[in-house]
């Protein structure tokens, strides 16, 4: 291993997540990497190496999700997780159970309720109840705020279902890429919509993410939703997230 940056020493503990990293630069099954300096954030005190690739880049997305909840005031009621047995989504349910959030987690592998359950939910219900699709405008508000991890349809309704003055945050298409809403959840009810991004956000704020993670943000039941595969099973891996089988989060051993 070698550094050309004299803030990275050579033996130090970091991680590498967004930027570039999976897109145009590849390497993320390597054992060795180079990427440039301000990429690379020192692991923060209170994680391990392998905590903070459970952890990764569906964490990193959920806290981000959080973090846009807490600052803008949200320290109370129902928050919904939609998508909440994947990596995002799981990570979220846990983070803000852990914040003292009443979570109400959205899936559609209801065979997964006793785990979502015991990381942290206070209630799991079916895809179909956030998926409205009867074309009203609004309809009776029941969350103070939603973490929406999958997009289309289920964003829509997550939009119309948001009590006065709510935040939902988006951060994923697995539905789909597009949705459609009037514009009355923001003009009649106040609703703000944030954008999650987790590869272009500025350095400092990484290290903030990090920092939180690390300490009072920890998710406490990670190594409960984590299966560990080595390169050999990542096909079989794959193929079973494509057909929804997965739940929580993946570790890769590549030595």
């Amino acid at each position: 291993m070698e550094s050309k940056d004299e803030s990275i020493k050579v033996g130090e503990e970091v991680i590498v997540i967004g930027f570039d990293l999976g897109m145009n630069t590849s390497g993320g099954y390597q054992e060795y990497i180079r990427v440039p300096a301000n990429w690379v954030i020192k692991l923060p005190h209170g994680l391990s190496l392998r905590e903070s690739m459970m952890i990764g880049t569906s964490g990193i997305t959920a806290a981000l999700s959080v973090e846009r909840l807490v600052f803008n005031g949200v320290l109370d009621g129902e928050i919904l997780v939609t998508g909440a047995s994947g990596g995002v989504g799981s990570m979220a349910v846990m983070i803000l159970s852990k914040l003292g959030y009443k979570v109400v987690a959205a899936t559609g592998k209801l065979d997964y309720k006793d785990q979502l359950l015991s990381i942290g939910a206070s209630e799991v219900i079916g895809r179909v109840v956030v998926d409205d699709l009867s074309l009203r405008p609004l309809l009776k508000p029941r969350w103070k705020a939603v973490v929406d991890t999958v997009g289309g349809n289920i964003l829509s309704t997550a939009l119309k279902t948001t009590k006065y003055n709510g935040h939902v945050t988006s951060c994923g298409n697995v539905q789909a890429s597009d949705f459609t809403s009037s514009v009355f959840p923001f003009i009649l009810n106040g609703i703000t919509l944030h954008g999650i991004d987790s590869v272009k956000i500025h350095i400092e704020k990484r290290q903030k993410i990090w920092g939180l993670l690390a300490k009072e943000w920890k998710p406490t039941q990670m190594e409960s939703i984590t299966k560990v595969v080595n390169l050999e099973q990542l096909e079989e891996q794959f193929t079973q997230i494509s057909q929804g089988k997965v739940f929580g989060r993946i570790l890769v051993k590549i030595y």
